[in-house]
């Protein structure tokens, strides 16, 4: 059974930065660029996506008083280069700017409760990266625990019109 405490943000240093994540993104290409640029309110792409999870899968542990989970993830958002207007995972449960909700999770969507937040890693096995009583690491959204939290949300990062 998995508890959750929301309290690390990152190791200075470690992990992508916002330029590394783009450089990543730079590389998927002109045909990805061109799909990206012809709609407005798009949402991730592929590529995106992998970025958002490599950030948060190269969080390192490291104890900071006052962060949560909602910090944690707006933290990994931001370093990937994707950047929104924070919010705790209460607005976000309710449904926030920059977001929009979806019924079946892809990578990188938000999975949210009254009260916590984290990452949707992978779907098909129903794991997602947060803070957990042990620190940041990966859980199962449909575990027992999870299960008495409520029923989930999922939300989708949609990129603003620029």
């Amino acid at each position: 059974m998995a508890g959750i405490i929301c309290t690390v943000v990152f190791q200075s240093g470690v992990g992508l930065r916002a330029q590394d994540a783009a450089d990543i993104r730079s590389s998927a290409g002109r045909e990805d660029a061109a799909n990206r640029n012809s709609a407005p309110k798009k949402t991730l792409s592929k590529r995106d996506r992998s970025s958002v999870i490599t950030v948060a899968l190269r969080t390192k542990k490291v104890r900071h008083p006052g962060a949560d989970c909602s910090h944690l993830v707006h933290a990994i958002y931001e370093r990937a280069g994707f950047p929104y207007t924070y919010a705790d995972s209460e607005d976000l449960y309710a449904g926030a700017h920059g977001f929009r909700r979806v019924e079946h999770p892809e990578p990188a969507d938000l999975v949210v409760w009254h009260g916590h937040v984290g990452i949707v890693i992978r779907p098909a096995g129903h794991q997602f990266f947060s803070m957990l009583s042990t620190g940041p690491g990966v859980d199962d959204y449909r575990s027992r625990y999870w299960k008495s939290r409520g029923q989930p949300r999922f939300y989708r990062y949609v990129r603003s019109d620029s």
